[in-house]
């Protein structure tokens, strides 16, 4: 629509993944996000991480968890990535998630958000969140509007 992917509330989750062959490190994934409606999160991007899979969660449990998903069996709410933001409706937000064999870094409108050395830890994902592997994006009973999704490797 307009350009645009505009996804309805989930019960609870709803996404798209993208089905091709995506690289495994060494990439950066950006897009532009809009909440349009509800209170949890509006970018679940889950992405490959080496032979393992990483969500990059923007505005979870109730809107205001930003973090990596899941680190050491933690999700966002509850380890060292574990930020706390304030998301309005109906703005753009930029998403840039850079991935690297030994770090993972990830910007809210040019801003770092996380900075997360991840040798010799355990990279995993939710359960709820298995249908967006190899490369998705979720929201949880949120509407969202996405928008100039790019993916690149990096050299």
């Amino acid at each position: 629509e307009d350009g645009q992917i505009v996804m309805e509330p989930g019960n609870p989750i709803t996404g798209i993944t993208y089905t091709g062959k995506p690289p495994r490190t060494n990439y950066e994934i950006e897009l532009d996000a809009m909440l349009l409606e509800g209170n949890d999160f509006f970018v679940g991007l889950t992405m490959p991480v080496a032979d393992s899979y990483i969500s990059f969660i923007v505005g979870g449990w109730a809107g205001a968890v930003v973090g990596l998903s899941n680190i050491d069996d933690k999700d966002a709410s509850e380890n060292d990535t574990t930020k706390f933001m304030k998301f309005e409706e109906n703005k753009w937000y930029k998403i840039r998630v850079r991935v690297e064999p030994e770090q993972i870094r990830c910007w809210i409108n040019e801003k770092t958000v996380v900075n997360q050395d991840i040798k010799g830890k355990k990279i995993g994902i939710r359960p709820e969140v298995d249908l967006s592997t190899p490369l998705g994006l979720s929201a949880f009973q949120t509407k969202v509007a996405y928008k100039s999704i790019r993916i690149r490797e990096l050299p």
